[in-house]
């Protein structure tokens, strides 16, 4: 929920999330969750539900005579808390540090960043909504999603750690950032809770968001390749480096795990 919203605000939204019904203004397009639905949904549904929460004060608190800056800084402080948060993409950024550099890692940020941006455009859309009506594509997703944090947690278990092998690893590509992004559920989640809380469904709030977003999740993406790649020189023997990367492997393992609980 943004900062700025006051007492009243938050409470009506944090309602609206709880499954009771919100007093604060929602368009026509959007309705509440009940109870049941909340404890009986699939985590997927839930997050593309979240899209309803509307707050059209945003701004009045912190600056009554300039609410699109106040608007902006508290999209900013969203986007900050959601990006630089751990997560898969994150934690493949800083195995990526690691082993390949901050400047080989840079691909896998840049098409991390435009995989998301793209992807909060297209919810705020409407995308989420195509997949509450045809729930098939958003079980595609999940267990998509869950096969690729698998896949990626196998590379990182079965690496030598090896920085100086006859035959180097290939650092992750700006294709492997964007996929992963569209098959992570934080992802999914940090798109709907924001485009509901920011937008209103005003397509100008939207595009404001997305370039806030953007170099925002640019720089949260790039500080783990950064941090990898300071730990790096502490690396030199392979065997830390494969305890290293083994233990990156189990994280993503248990972000899979708590795919399917």
């Amino acid at each position: 929920m943004p900062a700025n919203t006051g007492a009243a605000g938050a409470s009506h939204c944090v309602g609206f999330f709880a499954g009771t019904p919100a007093p604060t203004e929602f368009s026509a397009r959007q309705r509440t969750i009940s109870p049941r639905e909340t404890h009986d949904s699939p985590k997927w549904v839930l997050f593309f539900n979240t899209a309803g929460c509307r707050c059209p004060n945003i701004g009045a608190t912190l600056n009554q005579t300039d609410p699109l800056m106040s608007l902006s800084l508290s999209m900013a402080a969203f986007a900050l808390a959601a990006s630089i948060s751990p997560g898969p993409v994150n934690i493949v950024a800083l195995g990526s540090g690691a082993r390949h550099g901050l400047r080989a890692s840079l691909a896998h940020v840049a098409g991390a960043t435009l995989g998301f941006c793209l992807l909060l455009v297209l919810v705020g859309l409407g995308l989420h909504q195509l997949l509450l009506r045809w729930p098939l594509l958003g079980l595609l997703l999940h267990w998509g999603g869950v096969a690729f944090l698998l896949y990626m947690a196998w590379k990182l278990a079965r690496d030598d750690g090896q920085l100086a092998s006859a035959h180097p690893t290939q650092a992750p590509s700006a294709w492997h950032g964007a996929a992963m992004q569209w098959l992570n559920p934080k992802a999914w989640l940090a798109a709907v809770a924001g485009v509901g809380a920011y937008t209103g469904g005003e397509q100008h709030l939207l595009w404001l968001f997305t370039w806030i977003y953007g170099p925002i999740c640019f720089l949260s993406v790039a500080s783990w390749a950064w941090a990898g790649s300071v730990i790096r020189q502490y690396l030199g023997n392979p065997w830390h480096m494969r305890l290293l990367n083994r233990g990156l492997a189990m994280l993503l393992v248990g972000s899979a795990v708590y795919l399917v609980l």
